[in-house]
């Protein structure tokens, strides 16, 4: 679609200050964008401000309608699809306010049917709509080192390419609308897939009485390392389960993940042995858990202590 032509300083909203959103927000204040900030819990964007004001110029907004009167682009980042719709289409949604010639840039992971869904109707309103899901977690997001996966217009993201830039440092465009969730749920694929390999290895070693942190410094040296053995099999060893990324958002992913399958009649028996593992991990309450605390479902099925 063709977008009407942006100031070169672009005005920033953000919605949604999360674990994701909040460290997010402060890199675009220290890459000088002037920032609107808004969420769904009261009071959170007043506090946001106060706190941040030191890095640039920074102001809350009550609805996400006022974020959009006010700003060229506007970001959203917030938990699931229904979260989003809410976000654009309701009452003081985006598309209520949204400048003629906006750009609409959803960093949440979501469905990609609704983001092809929300992209046209976007383009009715005359703005563009790119879904920019993310990769990294919250070390990415404070680092502003975050892979992002973009559908969409690619005039579009280009005009907010410097804004992408100020939170990520592998911005890649996959395709039209929707190519970018689809990207992220491909991603979610090997994360949970590795992941539960991980816990496979390391209750393995224990049952064969090896040294844990010896094992993680020998497998990090050679071909069966990744980022979740690198940190998330180190948590393990060291019994951390505070979350960087919760076990129920873990599982919101994987439910689009196998939706999507269905959808095109694609097998993916890994990703589905995860999602009902993790599934255990919610029977036990500990949703809010972080994702590496899959290992002691595997350790308890091999009879080990937690």
């Amino acid at each position: 679609m063709q977008v009407d032509k942006l100031p070169d300083r672009l005005k920033v909203g953000l919605i949604g200050l999360g674990i994701m959103g909040a460290p997010m927000a402060r890199n675009l204040l220290r890459a000088g964008f002037e920032l609107t900030v808004a969420t769904r819990s009261p009071g959170k964007a007043e506090r946001f401000v106060a706190e941040n004001s030191q890095l640039g110029s920074v102001t809350a907004a009550a609805t996400p309608a006022e974020v959009a009167s006010r700003c060229d682009a506007v970001i959203t980042i917030v938990t699931d699809t229904p979260d989003v719709v809410a976000v654009a289409r309701g009452e003081s949604g985006i598309f209520s306010a949204a400048r003629p010639g906006a750009v609409v840039i959803d960093m949440s992971t979501i469905s990609p049917q609704v983001t092809r869904e929300l992209a046209a109707e976007a383009a009715g309103l005359g703005a563009a709509w790119l879904d920019a899901p993310v990769s990294g977690g919250e070390k990415g997001a404070i680092e502003g080192t975050l892979t992002i996966m973009a559908g969409g217009d690619k005039e579009a993201l280009a005009r907010v390419q410097d804004v992408l830039a100020a939170m990520g440092k592998r911005i890649t465009h996959l395709g039209p609308a929707g190519s970018g969730q689809s990207a992220k749920l491909c991603n979610q694929i090997m994360v949970a897939v590795n992941l539960l390999a991980v816990c496979e290895t390391l209750t393995f070693a224990r049952k064969a009485g090896l040294d844990l942190p010896q094992l993680h410094q020998a497998l990090t040296g050679g071909a069966a390392n990744s980022w979740a053995l690198e940190v998330l099999g180190r948590k393990m060893i060291d019994r951390d389960f505070a979350p960087a990324f919760m076990v129920r958002l873990q599982q919101k992913d994987l439910r689009l993940v196998l939706g999507a399958a269905e959808s095109n009649n694609t097998p993916l028996p890994g990703a589905a042995l995860v999602h009902q593992l993790f599934r255990a991990v919610e029977a036990e309450g500990r949703g809010d858990d972080g994702t590496q605390t899959l290992v002691r479902i595997l350790e308890k099925l091999a009879g080990l202590d937690d």
